[in-house]
């Protein structure tokens, strides 16, 4: 009985300095890329850890809705966390319209962020991913640039 009681408080010890080790590393990613993203203001944050696809199946994609404001310009920034086995991608769409990507797949290069102008107010949807369908975890960060 002892023993049992001994090895769920390690257990629950260890479970507990993980979580905070792994919160640590995920909030200073955050705050990296908040500030890789220039002089903007920082809105939101969409932190993500997907498993690797299975082979030929679509890549794991996390799906964020978000209402976005007319004449506002908006960056949009991917960080990759450096465990990773793929290199993060974010997209933003209207619909099923593509807007922007930190990702150009013609000519394979990878861009750290990006800006849009929003034309319309409305809900558009936010992609993350990861090349090729690998596991990876990383963070998008949506910030204010400024008012058209």
């Amino acid at each position: 009985m002892i023993r049992k009681s001994l090895f769920s408080l390690i257990l629950s010890l260890f479970l507990a300095v993980f979580a905070t080790a792994y919160g640590q590393d995920i909030s200073q990613l955050t705050a990296q890329c908040a500030a890789n993203a220039g002089d903007v203001m920082y809105l939101e944050d969409f932190v993500v850890k997907l498993d690797q696809g299975t082979p030929g199946g679509a890549a794991p994609t996390q799906r964020f809705a978000m209402l976005l404001s007319k004449n506002v310009v908006y960056r949009f920034s991917i960080c990759t966390a450096p465990n990773s086995e793929g290199e993060a991608v974010l997209q933003l769409y209207d619909m099923n319209t593509p807007i922007g990507s930190t990702f150009n797949p013609s000519t394979g290069k990878d861009f750290p962020f990006f800006d849009f102008k929003c034309q319309k107010t409305g809900v558009y949807h936010i992609f993350i991913s990861f090349k090729d369908g690998k596991a990876g975890e990383g963070v998008g960060i949506m910030s204010y640039v400024k008012k058209l």
